[in-house]
């Protein structure tokens, strides 16, 4: 019993002499947070709440979701339920929306809290100012893309629980107005942004002076078109202008979009240049997005890395499913609408060449003949049967076609049949497909390359890819140039920005300026920037989306006619599987042969109303602000 009160009394002993007074345990600092104060004390901690920031950027398409880049009919999405991705007979009118004012609260709240420290030098403190202040740019052009104008709010806006709300409530700006924001914070804030002199994806992860003038260029670019093509869809606007700009705006936005482009161009804010490290064209194309040591081309990128545990899947998602880690990928199969959109290079347009002028197959002693003489930019995009991937040939083949004309193929991947009139298993169709309707085959004939990174264990859950995703690169900026130049009527200089880009893609014979088209130019950008976001906003801003994607049904005339022009209807992904031919007696016996085939699964066409220019607003945000006047058409 002594024991026990012994115990007693030294446990109390002990608690009174822990015991804190109310006050001074109300005040004891969490250790998992830091203040406000303490987080901008130092160039490191305000670096640390940057880089959050910077992880929040938006993009269309990303590599983090490989369904975002498999829409519009460039590609089929070869996993189950996802089909419908390619054959919609109308977008959701939210579809694309982005609203995200708690991101820009956050961003108005980092410059105010910058701005109030006394600690920091001078020049970090101009520096750290200048990347929130493209931040918030950037992200209001992403809005801007989708939503038309919105709520331009440049401060940190606070309830005073009164009751009233008027002052938190913004009517949305005129849309010009936000591409106006965006413009002229760039040319605000260039000075203050490094000149990058590196080009590695450290540097490249964060805002610098040419990855302003790419976001300015960009962003111009998409005003000047909006404002010309705009005034043929009057009913996409609004009469306050929050949707639709002025026709007459349109000049003064190309020239600002030429103007900030040529800065890159002269190199006066960076050593920009196209990448041109690898003899194979095609191998060199492919290695721009996965070069991130020393690479020119790249202005502003979102970077992972293996070591800090940010990292993709991407690679697993769609590479070449047969000998992959994990056995998966194949999602993302890139369309023969795209494919053939590749000119030859004698500067012609013309479908892939599987049949003579009287209709017979034409036989091919190699897969990869059909594809010869063509813009190396196809293989460096597009995985073409026969070609290759981390040391694998890809084994894309449907089946034997028979003397008869008739298929002999197998159900599933690799199998093995015995040929009619042959003793003897043998195998009949690919390890990669295609197979109709099988899921992680290339239902298309085709795998994606671009973006597929060959590192061990890069397909692999356990250890992902660190491929970085590029936001803004050197080849836009002179397709860009190229387009402001075009529009204002110099197409000697767009020929001069355009035939950079076309030769280190081996078009070695240049265009003149009288080449030099609308459908040029819209030609130019979706070879070029296929699967980088760009393709489904070029078509809203010039206009097109509603031409393209119509929801009438596709036929092999419609897939093989009026190739490279921008009315170009493109509803359904079209597919080309390859064959071998069966028949002992002829001498074409074990050569290929390809067919045009639409993929079963897809039964519908894409259909784009004049609703889809612009996403709905949701009616909770127009229920909380009356001053936010609906979308047009919807």
């Amino acid at each position: 019993m002594k024991k026990i009160y012994l115990y007693i009394g030294m446990a109390s002993l002990l608690a009174a002499g822990s015991c804190k007074r109310d006050s001074e345990f109300l005040n004891v600092q969490p250790t998992s947070i830091i203040s406000t104060d303490l987080a901008f004390e130092n160039s490191s901690n305000v670096l640390s709440v940057l880089a959050n920031l910077y992880n929040r950027q938006v993009d269309f398409s990303t590599v983090k979701d490989w369904a975002t880049m498999a829409d519009f009919s460039e590609s089929f999405p070869s996993e189950n339920g996802r089909a419908n991705l390619v054959q919609r007979n109308s977008w959701g009118y939210g579809e694309w929306a982005t609203w995200d004012y708690a991101y820009i609260r956050e961003l108005n709240l980092f410059l105010e809290r910058l701005e109030a420290s006394t600690t920091l030098a001078a020049a970090d403190k101009a520096q750290f100012k200048a990347e929130a202040r493209f931040l918030r740019a950037n992200y209001y052009f992403e809005m801007v893309k989708r939503m038309g104008g919105v709520p331009l709010i440049l401060k940190s806006l606070s309830y005073d629980f009164s009751g009233k709300t008027d002052d938190l409530q913004y009517p949305r700006a005129k849309e010009s107005e936000l591409y106006d924001f965006v413009i002229s914070e760039a040319e605000a804030i260039k000075g203050d942004l490094p000149i990058d002199t590196k080009s590695s994806a450290v540097f490249c992860a964060r805002a610098t002076r040419g990855a302003a003038l790419a976001m300015e260029a960009r962003a111009a670019l998409y005003a000047g078109s909006i404002a010309k093509y705009g005034a043929g869809t009057p009913t996409v606007s609004l009469t306050g202008g929050e949707v639709g700009i002025p026709a007459s705006m349109a000049n003064a936005y190309y020239t600002k979009a030429l103007n900030a482009a040529k800065q890159i161009i002269s190199g006066s804010v960076g050593n920009y240049a196209l990448y041109n490290k690898k003899p194979d064209l095609s191998e060199n194309f492919a290695n721009i997005f996965i070069d991130k040591g020393n690479n020119p081309e790249t202005i502003f990128i979102e970077d992972f890395k293996l070591k800090s545990g940010k990292v993709h899947y991407f690679t697993g998602s769609n590479q070449p499913r047969y000998g992959a880690e994990e056995e998966e990928g194949g999602r993302i199969n890139p369309s023969l609408n795209l494919v053939e959109s590749f000119e030859k290079l004698d500067n012609t347009f013309a479908p892939i060449p599987i049949a003579d002028g009287s209709g017979n197959p034409i036989y091919y002693t190699n897969q990869t003949d059909p594809f010869a003489g063509r813009d190396a930019r196809l293989a460096g995009t597009v995985m073409l049967p026969g070609t290759s991937f981390k040391g694998r040939t890809v084994d894309i083949w449907n089946g034997y076609v028979l003397a008869d004309g008739s298929v002999f193929s197998g159900d599933d991947r690799g199998q093995q049949k015995v040929l009619p009139g042959t003793t003897g298993l043998r195998q009949v169709v690919g390890f990669d497909g295609p197979i109709n309707a099988k899921e992680f085959t290339a239902q298309s004939g085709f795998y994606l390359r671009k973006y597929l990174d060959p590192a061990i264990g890069s397909g692999s859950r356990g250890t992902n890819s660190e491929l970085p995703f590029i936001r803004y690169r050197y080849a836009e900026v002179l397709l860009n140039a190229a387009e402001a130049s075009f529009e204002l009527g110099n197409t000697a200089d767009a020929a001069l920005y355009m035939n950079q880009v076309r030769l280190r893609a081996g078009l070695t014979t240049p265009l003149t300026p009288a080449d030099i088209t609308f459908d040029r130019i819209v030609h130019e950008r979706r070879v070029e920037l296929a699967f980088e976001g760009h393709f489904f906003y070029d078509m809203k801003r010039w206009r097109l989306a509603h031409v393209v994607w119509d929801g009438v049904k596709m036929t092999v005339t419609d897939l093989l006619s009026d190739i490279g022009k921008a009315t170009k209807r493109n509803t359904q992904p079209y597919a080309l599987w390859p064959f071998k031919y069966y028949n002992p007696a002829s001498p074409n016996d074990g050569k290929w042969l390809y067919r045009i085939v639409l993929p079963s699964l897809v039964t519908g066409a894409n259909t784009f109303q004049m609703g889809n220019y612009y996403s709905a607003i949701d009616a909770t945000v127009r229920a909380n602000n009356p001053k936010i006047v609906k979308q047009p058409n919807q």
